[in-house]
């Protein structure tokens, strides 16, 4: 391990610290009254939100118009990869807060088209982290892998640490999982965004709401993102020495 690689590891052990640190009373206090609501809401409601979710990240993940360039990463020290990630989440972050202040000006029609613009904006960006430290996104395994980053992101403290888990044995955990579990993903991710989503549509604030929220959002999931696969790429060079 070189003095960059000794560096890194410093760095994602303390963020790993802060994914496992306890959530506040606040953050506690909200996640159990969203669990409320989710409890009053009809499983048939439940059953469609799951499903359309599920199809439009399925849609996004897996079709066609992902596209990044495989051997972008080819040759590159680690420190190099670091550098191309973060200008790819200055670049991801300023298209998502033009998305969102375009949306939230436009009302509530529009506010609601938020939802699938901003999913393809962060799905196209982890495709491009993924490529940036030398994973192949053509594979299915890796589509998987992706799939686990976001929902680390954007989740609960408890689902947050099962993911983290996940996410640090890898290469074992990837053998036998073979899908996610949708309904977690879409309640987890929706009760994660629903506050800001939420203002977004009101008049007046919209567009600022909007602009900061998706710029926040897009830069938590680059943290969340670059962490985790510099935490894979350390657990595949040096194993259980780290």
């Amino acid at each position: 391990m070189n003095e960059y690689e000794s560096i890194v590891y410093i760095e994602v052990e303390e963020w790993k610290k802060e994914i496992l640190k306890r959530a506040g009373f606040m953050s506690r206090l909200s996640k159990k009254a969203q669990g409320k609501i989710n409890e009053l809401i009809p499983e048939k409601v439940h059953q469609v939100m799951t499903e359309s979710i599920k199809a439009m990240v399925k849609t996004t993940l897996f079709g066609s118009k992902i596209t990044t360039n495989k051997n972008q990463a080819k040759g590159l020290t680690l420190a190099e990869r670091d550098e191309l990630v973060r200008k790819r989440i200055g670049i991801f972050q300023k298209t998502a807060l033009v998305e969102g202040a375009g949306t939230g000006a436009g009302g509530i029609l529009l506010g609601l088209a938020d939802f699938p613009l901003l999913l393809t904006i962060k799905m196209k960006f982890l495709f491009e982290v993924a490529a940036s430290y030398g994973f192949n996104t053509s594979e299915f395994e890796e589509r998987l892998f992706i799939l686990h980053v976001f929902q680390l992101a954007f989740s609960s403290e408890d689902t947050r640490k099962d993911t983290l888990h996940i996410i640090e044995n890898w290469e074992e955990k990837k053998k036998i999982i073979v899908d996610m579990d949708w309904r977690n993903f879409q309640q987890e991710y929706r009760d994660f965004i629903d506050f800001a989503k939420m203002l977004q549509l009101v008049p007046g604030i919209g567009a600022v709401v909007g602009a900061y929220a998706n710029h926040n959002l897009l830069g938590h999931l680059g943290e969340t993102a670059m962490n985790a696969f510099r935490l894979r790429i350390l657990k595949i060079d040096f194993g259980n020495d780290i």
